[in-house]
């Protein structure tokens, strides 16, 4: 009795550490919806949101609204710093996508790889993108979209998942800890296109800001298009690659 008691408290234990750790990382992908309202009302942030286009009346919408009820600027601001996010990792998606449907690659860093521009066939002297698994570069750059996405092993994604999450730290040490930044700005700029008078809150720049929003929002709808047409045959019934 004691035995299985001690066992199943164990096991309790190790449960709830688990679920903890979960939690742990799950919260930190969640908008701060709870947090104390600011002295600036969130309407009034609203009303000067990049976000709100003619597209939208100039307006919030309704479920956009429902959504930031009864919160302030702060978890407006984390909205927009996502939105931010997806459209740019879709509008990569997108060109990466198309690149992959029409078959044009390069040679990787100039070197020996059977991605031979429009003849992914020639494979003399190929690069092996995993020696565990076998596949090479030619062989990913032969394959369709989703199925190169299947072909890369293991140690491949896990290195992306720790670059995108070493990126993550990054953003939010720039973008929460330190602050004093616009949505979709984390220091990042090597060509120096902020570093003029008004910075991001420039005339051009605001310009810019507002097409990027709108680029991004049209390649998260195209990417899942394709995708959803590129898994369900016919599923997307518009020209798509």
């Amino acid at each position: 009795f004691f035995f299985l008691l001690k066992t199943l408290n164990n096991s309790t234990m190790k449960l709830a550490l688990l679920l903890s750790t979960f939690l742990a990382y799950a919260s930190a992908f969640t908008a701060p919806l709870s947090a104390k309202p600011s002295t600036t009302s969130l309407s009034s942030t609203l009303e000067t949101s990049l976000g709100l286009t003619v597209e939208t009346g100039r307006k919030c919408p309704p479920l956009g609204a429902k959504i930031l009820e009864g919160t302030g600027p702060e978890a407006l601001a984390w909205f927009e710093n996502a939105e931010l996010k997806h459209g740019r990792i879709a509008m990569v998606a997108t060109i990466g996508f198309m690149v992959q449907k029409y078959g044009v690659h390069f040679p990787l860093y100039l070197g020996p790889s059977g991605s031979n521009v429009f003849h992914p066939s020639v494979t003399s002297g190929d690069w092996m993108l995993s020696t565990s698994s076998g596949v090479s570069f030619s062989d990913i750059a032969a394959a369709a979209p989703l199925d190169a996405v299947k072909m890369v092993p293991t140690g491949g994604w896990l290195q992306i998942l720790f670059v995108a999450g070493w990126f993550e730290c990054v953003a939010y040490q720039r973008q929460y800890n330190e602050g004093g930044r616009v949505p979709g700005d984390f220091g990042f700029d090597p060509l120096g296109f902020t570093k003029r008078d008004g910075g991001l809150e420039s005339p051009e720049l605001k310009s810019l800001r507002v097409k990027e929003i709108k680029n991004g929002r049209i390649a998260m709808l195209a990417i899942a298009g394709w995708v959803a047409n590129e898994a369900i045959p016919g599923a997307l019934p518009v020209w798509h690659p």
